[in-house]
């Protein structure tokens, strides 16, 4: 007998031995590991077995196709049923679970639960759109791979969001010297109007604009969700709101005074409205640009221009935004 054909019968041997062994410890939820190791360790015995027979190149094939065979029918087989059909779009069951109406309940009903809100990955999220926004929408690229949707599913960013408002509305307040009673007003009415009912208008309409005007190709696979819109006017807002709600009260009437009508007071006031504007601007350009199916999106940058050219015309022509600001809230609480 050739050497090759005796230890193809060896192996033989022993790959019967392991599946008899497999067949009487199948019960044995501790045998698992043991036993693929083993299946592993045989079929790699066979393919060298195999290797010893080949004599000429024709053969390689069909050695490819045997081994193939062989490791697969040592090792245990399970049913996958994937999530999405052949053409690549939902089933119908998992299409209900991804509906706006579907994701919307769910946000709705985690913002009720906040053991359930991940406050320290939202407070991440909200220092990173300072230092590297790009990081941040990175992270809905993986919430799109493992959750099927770009929009965010917990509303802690929104509730810190929320705890930021409030203070720095009663900060302004103060700084007003304004009454509990008009604190109260101006605190309802910035939260409500100026960041729930701008933003519900502006991502309305940049959720339109960009599924009308910006897809690559029209799909209903592919198209901008609304409460991503949302959530990008959320990160771009929350910069927006640091510096002219929180930083500019230290200059308005201390250090600086922006509400003077010296050159120095407008000239810093609004220069934080540029900063403060621009970062709105940018996040916004980069919430957009993170998804792979909208072109052209360079064009949200465009409204940097008539920023700075406003900021130049206010700085010869002397308006101080701050000090208008100052007499919008309080006008505002009358």
């Amino acid at each position: 007998m050739a050497p090759s054909s005796g230890i193809v019968t060896t192996f033989q041997i022993q790959c019967r031995k392991v599946k008899r062994l497999r067949a009487e410890r199948a019960g044995d939820p501790n045998s698992g590991f043991e036993l693929r190791f083993i299946s592993d360790l045989v079929t790699l015995l066979f393919m060298f077995s195999d290797l010893a027979q080949l004599h000429d190149r024709s053969s390689r094939a069909g050695f490819a196709r045997s081994w193939t065979r062989r490791r697969f029918s040592m090792l245990p087989t399970t049913t996958y049923s994937p999530q999405r059909q052949g053409n690549g779009s939902l089933s119908s069951r998992d299409a209900a679970r991804h509906t706006a109406g579907a994701k919307r309940y769910k946000y709705l009903r985690r913002l009720l639960h906040f053991k359930q809100m991940d406050f320290e990955f939202a407070m991440w999220q909200m220092l990173y759109l300072f230092t590297s926004p790009q990081r941040v929408y990175r992270n809905f690229h993986y919430r799109k791979q493992t959750k099927d949707q770009w929009a965010r599913d917990d509303p802690a960013f929104l509730v810190l969001l929320s705890v930021w408002l409030c203070v720095s509305t009663v900060g302004f307040g103060l700084v007003l010297d304004m009454s509990f009673l008009e604190t109260l007003k101006l605190l309802l009415w910035v939260v409500f109007i100026d960041c729930i009912g701008v933003g519900l208008l502006i991502s309305t309409l940049m959720w339109f604009v960009t599924n009308k005007y910006l897809m690559k190709h029209h799909s209903k696979d592919c198209d901008v969700e609304w409460g991503y819109a949302f959530d990008v006017h959320l990160n771009a807002f929350y910069p927006l709101l640091v510096i002219l709600h929180f930083l500019q009260l230290f200059f308005i009437n201390h250090i600086v005074v922006i509400k003077s009508g010296t050159f120095i007071g407008y000239f810093v006031g609004n220069t934080l409205w540029l900063v403060a504007i621009g970062y709105y601007i940018y996040i916004t350009f980069l919430g957009y640009s993170a998804l792979p199916f909208l072109k052209n999106t360079v064009i949200l940058l465009y409204p940097f221009a008539l920023l700075v050219l406003l900021y130049v015309l206010s700085i010869t022509l002397g308006w101080n935004f701050t000090a208008g600001l100052c007499w919008f809230y309080k006008q505002r609480v009358r």
